[in-house]
């Protein structure tokens, strides 16, 4: 395999065959990670803890857990309560596909913001 000059950097150049397998492996990679993001959770918080919200790594919320107590301040209390917590727990969730797609990605590559 050879290299270009690419802005200052040594780049490989591949040749069709080669790129065809990089395409397949990272195909394959990203299913693979896609498969793993929805088996895994992280959870958000609100309330010290009063509203807990689960979602898998493909931004789905999987269960949602409201303290009996919190009930007693009112509708519009847990409403920003559970709003709290499904953000801060697909802001996690976001954190984990980002993570996980910058593992299979070569560096660089993954665009900003894109899980």
């Amino acid at each position: 395999m050879s290299s270009i000059q690419y802005q200052g950097k040594l780049l490989p150049q591949f040749n069709p065959k080669q790129l065809r397998q990089l395409q397949q492996n990272m195909a394959r990679q990203w299913e693979q990670a896609q498969q793993n993001l929805a088996t895994q959770e992280v959870e958000g918080s609100a309330g010290g803890g009063a509203v807990l919200v689960r979602c898998n790594g493909q931004q789905r919320v999987t269960a949602v857990t409201i303290d009996a107590a919190v009930f007693d301040e009112g509708s519009e209390m847990v409403g920003d309560l559970v709003q709290a917590a499904v953000n801060d727990a697909m802001d996690r969730s976001r954190e984990l596909a980002a993570r996980s797609m910058e593992a299979i990605m070569p560096p660089g590559m993954l665009p900003p913001g894109m899980p």
